[in-house]
């Protein structure tokens, strides 16, 4: 059951179809997938003398290349490890390390900052002579894979401010694709899928039932997220597929390039990875019609858990709860029980808010080499989301607050002890608070409360330049303030609702 079966499939039904597009041109037809992957498959066990199993890291912006990679990787037997490009080499390293990556597979603006990890994995440019003639290397055989062999180790940020491995097996990820196609929407070859998104997470995830059935992966020029070129890219491709964060939509139809723009080439845009406002959706459903479909999932559950419909988006103008749809994120997936428990776990009664948990064949085995948090993430075969929500009587999930205070920016999760603890490590930092704010562009953004130990003074400057030093650079804070104390409770816990009070105020 190894999920590379999904190219060698297509590739034998529809070798002459385009396959791999950069920007508006097609780099391989599905034969040529296939082959360059099968031929890098063998020199990833042949040069390199990998084995079944072990990891190889993927840490590059958006290009075709990603894709040749990936399914090399899959076909030869090894593990999967795509990382977020935008992340500090401090976490780079620390992934390396922690997965204990064998090879790495990056693009030109990474490689040689990861070549200077001395001792970690041996780096790859996929832009290079030694890339290329790996793609003529002599091809192997598909390597045989149990369901629950691992195919892909999915790092998501914990609160402990060290990212954690979520372990998805080829039966994870086979049953995330069966699911878009129950839940989603359907595929016919030639559909394209646009990838403004990053691959290396939820874009890339639905990249995959596309080569199931035989469309188009197509990577912008630009590597990312420009309205005007999204809005070409449209033009270029029929039946184009989006996996957008909802603050790409609000920039994308306020953008000065979408007055006049023809986007009748959209076939679907599924959105997530943060909160759509109901007043967003509205806005998005008269300018761009009804081809919109949200989902809400998690690295742990690979991009299904619920599903708020492209049908119950453009029908049911007139149902009495129309508000509370929309500003909810749907039903349970075909595959996945949902259920809505208390501190005890037990079941919430209809609209009581609870943590959010799911089971199904898509949650995740488990943490890499972190036996606790898997034992205090899956309880009795569920998966305990760390979110808080609320079912009404109809089977409607509405997500209330994040139990983590994860601050989503962007699409991007941002985890606030992250960035508190390299504020503290500053020597003039005597406690701080990070919380998340409104925005009207990236959904939200970071604001960090900063008091000065006795004796010392702050200023923004200062912090900007030692968090840019120590930390991704989209994780610094946005703006700063200096109270001479952080408000806490009777057992010294920070009040980080009083903070987001103040914000308001």
């Amino acid at each position: 059951m190894n999920i590379a079966n999904l190219l060698a499939r297509t590739a034998r039904t529809y070798p002459d179809h385009a396959a791999l597009a950069y920007g508006t041109e097609v780099t391989a037809d599905y034969k040529q997938f296939d082959a360059q992957s099968a031929a890098l498959a063998g020199a990833l066990l042949q040069e390199y003398k990998l084995e079944k199993g072990d990891r190889v890291a993927l840490i590059m912006k958006n290009h075709p290349e990603y894709w040749v990679a990936l399914f090399a990787v899959w076909r030869a037997g090894l593990v999967a490890v795509p990382v977020n490009a935008k992340l500090h080499i401090t976490e780079f390293q620390y992934i390396l390390e922690n997965s204990e990556s064998k090879l790495c597979f990056a693009t030109p603006e990474l490689a040689d900052a990861l070549k200077d990890l001395n001792g970690l994995a041996e780096v790859i440019d996929i832009t290079s002579a030694e890339y290329a003639a790996h793609k003529s290397h002599p091809p192997v055989h598909m390597i045989d894979m149990a369901p629950n062999d691992l195919a892909w180790l999915f790092y998501t940020s914990g609160t402990t401010g060290k990212p954690k491995g979520a372990m998805l097996s080829h039966r994870n990820i086979l049953c995330s694709i069966l699911s878009y196609f129950a839940d989603v929407t359907d595929l016919e070859p030639g559909d394209a899928v646009i990838h403004a998104a990053p691959q290396t997470h939820g874009s890339g995830l639905y990249g995959l039932p596309l080569i199931a059935k035989g469309g188009i992966q197509v990577t912008p020029l630009s590597g990312g997220f420009d309205p005007a070129e999204t809005l070409e890219l449209i033009n270029h491709y029929p039946n184009s597929c989006f996996f957008f964060a909802p603050t790409m939509i609000h920039r994308l139809i306020g953008s000065s390039a979408f007055e006049g723009a023809d986007t009748s080439n959209i076939k679907l845009i599924v959105y997530g990875g943060g909160p759509m406002y109901e007043a967003d959706i509205r806005k998005a459903l008269i300018a761009i019609g009804p081809k919109f479909c949200q989902i809400y999932g998690q690295g742990e559950a690979p991009m299904t858990i619920t599903v708020l419909t492209q049908w119950e988006l453009a029908n049911n103008a007139g149902h009495p709860k129309r508000s509370e749809r929309l500003a909810s994120v749907g039903v349970e997936r075909t595959d996945v029980e949902v259920r809505i428990v208390d501190e005890e776990g037990r079941q919430c009664a209809t609209d009581e808010v609870g943590e959010i948990t799911a089971r199904g064949d898509v949650v995740m085995l488990g943490y890499w080499k972190n036996e606790v948090a898997t034992q205090n993430t899956i309880r009795d075969g569920w998966l305990y989301t760390g979110d808080l929500g609320c079912m009404d009587d109809e089977g409607f999930l509405t997500l209330k607050d994040r139990s983590k205070d994860l601050i989503i920016s962007g699409g991007t999760n941002i985890y606030p002890r992250e960035i508190e603890e390299v504020l503290l490590k500053h020597p003039s930092v005597d406690e701080v608070s990070i919380v998340g704010r409104h925005h009207a562009d990236w959904g939200e953004e970071v604001v960090a409360f900063v008091v000065a130990k006795e004796g010392h003074s702050l200023d923004t400057e200062t912090l900007d330049a030692f968090c840019i030093e120590h930390m991704a650079r989209f994780k610094r804070p946005k703006e700063y303030f200096y109270p001479a104390t952080l408000p806490k409770n009777n057992y010294g816990k920070v009040l980080k609702t009083e903070l987001r009070a103040q914000l308001k105020a």
